[in-house]
Formats: C-alpha cells, structure tokens, sequence
C-alpha cells in the first residue's frame, strides 16, 4: 500500500531492475497512464494503485470491466494460488507484505451488482447525449432544440420519456419552431426517436432518473480514514461501449464543474481511473476530444487525479497523452509494422535511461514487469526504470454474490438509491396540459350537440302545429344555421376527443407522446 509518508509503493527492482518505485501523493492529481498488451498485469498495477490512495485516504472510482477488481473488498489469503509467488516477489523488492481489504462500494447502472447509479437527461447534456445515440451534426442540433425549449418552457427533463414527449412536441410543432431556430427536420427527430429506442432496448433508460448520483457519495472515507474504493460493475456495461465510455465522461464532466479549486493539495480529492479508454476516443468528434482534454487539463487544480488505462499508448490524443505524468507501461507487442511504430513512439514518450533502451526494455518485460516513470520533486518527470510491480494486499480476482451482498449490505449509500423518484417533469406536464386541452375540446364538441338538439326540437313543434309549406323548394325558408363546430372538428379537437377517451389506459398514456404538439401550440 503507501510506502514512505506521502508515496505509494510501486515496485522495486532486484538484479538487472532498477530502484525502487513510488508515485508521490502531491503528485496524484497530476493524472496517469497503465498501459500495456493484454495479460501483460494492468488489472494489478491497477489493483495496487487504487490500494495505496485508499490507504492515504484518498477515495477512488474505478470500473471493473472483467469483473476481477471486486476484490478488493477482501483480504489476500494464504489459501490462494499466488500467495508463494507474491511472497518471493515481495522479498526480492524488500516488501513487507500484509494481506488487507480495503473499504469497497459497489455500483451498478442496472442495480443488480451494486447501487444503482443515475443521471438526469438535463445533466448529461445535448453533446454527451449526441455521442450517446451516434447523432449527425443536423440531429444533435434539434437535440440542441430539444434542451433549449424546456428551459424556456420550464419543461424538466429527467429521464428518457421526458426527452421523447419533448421531440414529439418540436415535431408536432415544427413549423413555428423552424422559424425562431432554424430548420427542424421531421426526419431528424424521427432518427432520435429511433437512437432513443435503441438505447432503450440496450438497458440505457436504467442510466436516466432520479434519484441522481451526488457525487460526495464518491468522496468518502471510512471510520479510520482510508479512502472508499467505489467500483462500478463494467462486465454487462461493455456490452454498450458507448454508453459506457458516455457515463464515465459524464461523470469526469461533473467532478470538473462541481468541485471546487483546492490548488496543489497534499493528495487528491479523488482519484478516478478511466479503464479501457480507447473507448473514449474512438470515432469521437472533435468538439468532444477538446472537451475532455479541457477537463484533463484543468480538473487536477479540483484535487482530481485521471488515470487512463489502455494497451495502447496511442489510443490516447496526444495532447491528452502530455498531461499524464505517472505512467506505468506494461509489455507491448512489435508484430507488424504499426506495432512497431507504436512501440517507438511510446518509448519515445518517456526520459531515458542511459542504462537500457527504452523500447528494447518494453517489448521485453514480462508479466507484472514493467517501465516506470513517476513525476518527481517539482514535477518533474523521472527516468525511466524497469521495475518489478509489488503484489497486491487485496484478493486477486472476484469475490462471490454472497460476499458481494454483504459488502453491500454495510454500505454508506444503502437504500439511498434504490427506489427510483418519478416527480413531475416534462413529461407529466405536457400530459397535463394536453389533458386540459382535452376538456375544453369536449366541452365544445358537447355544447355544439346541445344546439343541434335544440334545432331539431324546434323543427319537430312546427312539424306537429301543421304548417306546412306549399311552394317548391325554392319557397322554403333556408335552414337555421348549425355551429360551425358541430359536424366539422377541427384535427385539433378530433385528437383531444380520442385523447380525452382513452387517457388513463396504458395505450392513452403512449398515445400523449403522438398528440402533445397537435393539442396545444401556445404557452401555458
């Protein structure tokens, strides 16, 4: 875990490794990069990583995208199948190796192996939501449209029907809305709505909602002051890459506006690894790559230190790539010609060491080996060394449900978010008005029925009196005249009478989403 006051041990050397290994708490916020191929021990290096904030007292969020980082939440034993292993490693880099847990809160965006965890449509904004459904520039703009009208009209937008009866207004209403925003392509929000279905369909609703995530449930500590690690369960969430690498965004974007300025603290406020961040970049468009290299840039004078873990240096941009301090570079393979260039360019990354070659020494590391640099006294980058990463204390590999569930059970946060909270929002408000233009449009219909009643009743009397008229139609007086709305709804009304008949009912409450825009045009 930490080693000297203000560092967390990384790893040593033994004969042909270098000196020993520490990343210094002051620098923690200064971000980081794991990298390496697969198998090569990211997932360690990660593991003891976020054990050494923890014991600092520094709080950390991580993903567990293969279910292996569960635990730590236990304790190391004697009993496991890489205890003598992880004994000899600790005596050769003179670690005195003690088995320990650290405080654990599970997570979960589906609430199956862990709290549920949730956003509102609002905080997760037209350009996250964008990347979300995969939107063209023409399509994130009615999107834009979308977040613009519920402001003005007081409309919040909670989760996902929120956002559909919304579009459905802007379509039902096009053409008003076309000339005070620009074009409003019908078949851009048909293409919405068809991205909306299919996040649906993937389990991506669960995300939207109240109650929202407070993100001082991720900064706590326990009773003797070691940092809590919250683990968000990834193994189900990676079937959605991109809702994925969206939440965890959304959640980077939210430490960055809402924490505070701290400057250069002792140790960060939080330490948030970001694993498989390819995810990330891949096929991302400009505006949000500049995004998230404004959020690395700035987020660390928040106390919030970012670390990447990918098995490529050159998944991430370099301009994001140059503001990650302490890095920690597993193997990597040299097969083809691109690998080769990569290999080059990541050696090329670090300070050298005049004692080996840099790229020779990563293509030759093997598992839980690696080439190290940690920023040192005034932030400075170090040499880079080949180092022998130092064993976990916490239980290599998952835990089971049962332990799960206890740990769960002890949680800060239990019952917090459970019980999902449906307050009234935008949805709910356009149902209640289309409600009341419901009414009104009945009412009329009832009123017109009454006066042709009253038409044909007075017909009947002269009918019964006897007078009759002799001359040839032209001689017969015309007809009284009849209320305009009596046989000619207006669409309008035709649709509040449907609506008003079938409100209550499970289709009447999707039929809302068709007819929002139709029955009511004006502010209410």
């Amino acid at each position: 875990m930490s080693g000297e006051a203000g560092t967390i041990f990384v790893g040593g050397g033994g004969e042909g490794y270098g000196l020993p290994q520490s990343l210094l708490l002051k620098y923690g916020n200064r971000h980081g990069l794991i990298a390496g191929a697969t198998g090569t021990g990211k997932t360690v290096t990660l593991q003891i990583l976020a054990e050494g904030f923890s014991a600092a007292g520094v709080p950390v969020f991580l993903s567990d995208v293969k279910g292996d980082l569960s635990g730590l939440a236990v304790a190391g034993s004697a009993a496991h199948k890489l205890h003598e292993p992880f004994m000899k490693r600790a005596a050769t880099i003179g670690l005195d190796l003690h088995y320990a847990a650290c405080p654990v809160t599970f997570w979960d965006l589906f609430g199956e192996q862990g709290h549920p965890i949730r956003a509102t449509v609002t905080e997760m904004g037209p350009l996250l939501l964008s990347r979300l459904l995969e939107l063209t520039e023409a399509q994130e703009g009615v999107l834009n449209v979308a977040f613009r009208l519920a402001d003005e009209e007081g409309l919040p937008l909670l989760d996902l029907k929120d956002l559909q009866a919304m579009l459905v207004f802007i379509g039902e209403n096009a053409e008003t809305i076309s000339t005070r925003y620009g074009l409003v392509a019908t078949a851009s929000i048909g293409a919405i709505q068809r991205r909306l279905l299919v996040l649906e369909n993937e389990g991506g609703a669960r995300l939207f909602g109240e109650p929202a995530l407070a993100l001082s449930d991720l900064m706590l500590t326990d009773a003797a002051g070691q940092g809590r690690v919250n683990i968000l369960a990834a193994d189900k969430l990676m079937n959605s890459p991109r809702l994925y690498a969206t939440f965890l965004l959304w959640l980077l974007s939210e430490l960055f506006e809402e924490l505070p300025e701290v400057g250069d603290p002792d140790k960060p406020k939080l330490v948030f690894f970001f694993d498989e961040a390819h995810l990330l970049f891949n096929d991302a468009p400009k505006a949000l790559v500049q995004k998230v290299e404004q959020v690395a840039r700035l987020i660390r004078s928040k106390g919030v230190g970012v670390y990447f873990i990918t098995q490529n240096p050159a998944d991430v941009p370099e301009a994001i790539l140059g503001q990650l301090g302490n890095r920690v570079q597993h193997a990597l393979r040299a097969f083809t010609a691109k690998d080769q260039k990569d290999l080059r360019l990541a050696a090329e990354t670090y300070r050298p060491n005049p004692r080996f070659a840099t790229e020779d020494a990563i293509r030759e590391v093997g598992t839980g080996e690696a080439v190290t640099s940690f920023l040192e006294a005034k932030g400075v980058p170090g040499v880079v060394e080949r180092t022998l990463v130092r064993p976990p204390a916490s239980q290599v590999g998952p835990i089971d449900a049962v332990t799960r569930a206890m740990v769960m059970a002890g949680s800060p946060v239990k019952g917090k978010y459970d019980t999902i909270v449906d307050r009234e929002s935008a949805y709910e408000k356009l149902k209640a008005r289309a409600e009341v233009a419901a009414r009104a449009a009945a009412e009329q219909d009832q009123a017109a029925t009454r006066d042709d009643l009253r038409i044909d009743d007075s017909d009947l009397r002269e009918f019964k009196k006897g007078r009759r008229y002799e001359g040839g139609a032209a001689d017969k007086p015309a007809p009284k005249p009849r209320s305009s709305s009596s046989r000619s709804d207006s669409v309008t009304e035709a649709f509040a009478k449907s609506f008003a008949r079938q409100l209550g009912s499970r289709s009447g409450q999707a039929l809302v989403r068709g007819v929002l825009g139709t029955i009511f045009g004006t502010k209410r």
